[in-house]
């Protein structure tokens, strides 16, 4: 039994790509931080070689054995612990960003434990769902009663992960998985519709809570108003307008590294918006880096790349016998197209930016680490599927 190998090139692919503009974009921060020329490159290296060999190695054990499932499990149980110890950790030990502990440093690196709590929490909806939900026609009344409890604990656990880390992106992400997973499962598409009204809700709460939050919805609105107003009447157009005096700071360099980049780039190595105008240019706005530099040809390259890798695991999810694997599959692909998303329309102002990384591009060992996981888990799994 032979893995998917078009999966597993597309994959390395992208991570090579990575390591590369790892290089590329981090011209500038080494120079303010004094780093070695070599330090995020060589870091990055590490990184996306050690995760080709986690994909490679997990995508030979046998998927009909326990191996890989003790290996799931364990992620979950020991990021689920470390997410709930990681506040109460001393400095020397956690690294703080945006006024909250996110990471748990080992050594020379730093580890983000809900990183690997995402994979973690696919495996466990994949092996809850297909214990409880089937695919006959049930009333809404009892698919609620049969989700209610998977909702009331996670929404414990994504609550403590937003309130302690300070972090909504991965928050919303979680909840996008349970929703999404439990309609591939096999819930009526009224109980899908339900939640997501009820999601929203929740949503719509968490964000008028924060008046910090509602200037970034409103700062966000202003930017992008003079392109949906004209659709409404006069009197409704005019009641949702608001005055923004500066573009944010941020989006608007992102957008004009985009527009500099022009159809075919500056040249790898020659972006000048990485050079202190746009920072975190190699994780949160990679995308915005790599298009100055290889331009929008390039960039659609890497998009149909990664789509392919993305419709890659929904083709195996397809053809999957066992319900658990088709939900699995489907959950690693979901999360790769949500997160790819959720940064590319973040960058160009179609939605509020929440900090949320490109999998396999962006800088940072602990995505890359996961989500080779997870894909070699996909990998394991193509080996029972006839392609």
């Amino acid at each position: 039994m032979l893995a998917d190998k078009k999966l597993f090139y597309l994959s390395s692919v992208l991570i090579i790509i990575g390591i590369v503009f790892s290089y590329s974009l981090t011209a500038f921060t080494v120079l303010y931080f004094e780093y070695s020329e070599f330090h995020f490159f060589i870091r990055q290296l590490f990184f996306g070689v050690s995760g080709i060999l986690i994909m490679f190695f997990i995508s030979r054990l046998n998927p009909d054995t326990n191996n890989a499932k003790r290996i799931i499990l364990a992620l979950l149980i020991i990021s689920f612990i470390c997410i709930i110890i990681l506040p109460f950790l001393p400095t020397a030990l956690a690294t703080a960003s945006g006024g909250a502990k996110r990471w748990i440093r080992i050594g020379p690196i730093s580890v983000s434990p809900v990183e690997f709590f995402k994979i973690g929490l696919i495996y466990f909806l994949a092996w809850s769902y297909t214990r409880r939900i089937d695919d006959n026609k049930k009333a809404i009344k009892h698919e609620i009663l049969i989700l209610l409890p998977y909702c009331i604990v996670a929404s414990i656990v994504i609550g403590y992960i937003y309130i302690t880390q300070n972090d909504l992106g991965q928050s919303v992400i979680s909840f996008f998985l349970i929703l999404a997973l439990a309609f591939f499962a096999g819930t009526s598409k009224r109980l899908f519709a339900f939640s997501t009204i009820i999601i929203m809700m929740i949503g719509i709460m968490v964000i008028f809570s924060n008046q910090r939050r509602i200037q970034r919805i409103i700062s966000w609105w202003g930017n992008i108003q003079d392109a949906f107003l004209p659709l409404f009447p006069n009197w409704i157009a005019s009641s949702l307008r608001v005055s923004v005096n500066n573009e944010p700071y941020q989006i608007s360099h992102s957008l004009n590294a985009i527009a500099h980049g022009g159809f075919f780039g500056e040249g790898l190595g020659l972006g000048i918006f990485k050079l202190g105008f746009l920072s975190e240019v190699h994780t949160d706005f990679v995308l915005s880096g790599i298009t100055e530099e290889i331009g929008l040809f390039g960039l659609a390259c890497i998009c149909i790349l990664y789509l392919w890798m993305i419709l890659r695991i929904f083709r195996i999810a397809g053809r999957c016998d066992r319900k658990q694997d088709f939900i699995f599959c489907s959950g690693i692909a979901l999360l790769l197209l949500f997160s790819f998303f959720m940064n590319a329309f973040g960058i160009i102002s179609l939605t509020p930016l929440k900090g949320v990384a490109v999998p396999l591009l962006s800088y940072g060992g602990s995505s890359m680490w996961a989500i080779c996981i997870g894909i070699g888990y996909v990998l394991m799994i193509s080996k029972k599927v006839k392609l």
